[in-house]
């Protein structure tokens, strides 16, 4: 998924950019790619697309600079949505991989307006993969817990029932994204999250003696 007019698009998201890189990421060029893709559903949540989620998906990340300093991180996935694609872009912190801001560059939806809502956008900034993965762990071992920022999420209050299906497309987009960047910039830096998270749900699923 890449931006239609990275130049523009960049530079309303970073008016202090001086340059932009794009990088064209596909995991079959990746050392272990066909093991991370093997591993991705399972890190997603949910089964892989089989047109928007193939293996051969190629993915362009933009990499925003103030001179020599890198800035930001601009990422971009596709998620079916009842309408046709959802395309769900994020800014993310270079350093933390926190999200900075999370907008549709692509959205045809009977919920588009509730899902743009800026008060609603705004309730993911500062998530990071790593509370995605927690959300995973709560779920099984501590449901309803105050420290689970993403169980926390609520729909947007204008959302109607035939728009949920694209709030939950929307939701899965949001982590698709976090987990291709931990892959393709940060190094899957938040691996440990996600093996906690998978220990815990197979102690819970394990028959009790």
């Amino acid at each position: 998924c890449t931006l239609s007019n990275p130049a523009q698009d960049l530079k309303y998201l970073f008016p202090e950019m001086t340059s932009y890189r794009e990088d064209l990421q596909e995991l079959p060029k990746l050392k272990n790619g066909g093991e991370l893709f093997k591993g991705l559903g399972a890190r997603m949540g949910a089964e892989l697309d089989a047109i928007y989620e193939t293996f051969e998906t190629p993915y362009t990340v933009y990499r925003v600079f103030k001179g020599q300093k890198k800035i930001g991180v601009v990422h971009g996935v596709n998620v079916p949505g009842q309408g046709g694609v959802i395309q769900v872009f994020l800014s993310v912190d270079p350093e933390s991989a926190a999200i900075r801001r999370f907008f549709f560059q692509r959205l045809e939806s009977p919920a588009a307006r509730a899902l743009k809502d800026k008060a609603f956008l705004k309730t993911f900034e500062g998530l990071t993969l790593a509370d995605f993965y927690k959300h995973d762990y709560y779920a099984v071992a501590e449901p309803g817990s105050a420290n689970d920022k993403v169980g926390r999420i609520a729909a947007p209050p204008k959302l109607e029932a035939s728009g949920r299906p694209d709030y939950l497309a929307s939701l899965r987009g949001v982590r698709k994204n976090l987990v291709l960047l931990d892959i393709f910039v940060y190094g899957r830096r938040f691996e440990p999250f996600f093996e906690r998270a998978r220990q815990a749900a197979a102690k819970a699923a394990a028959p009790k003696e």
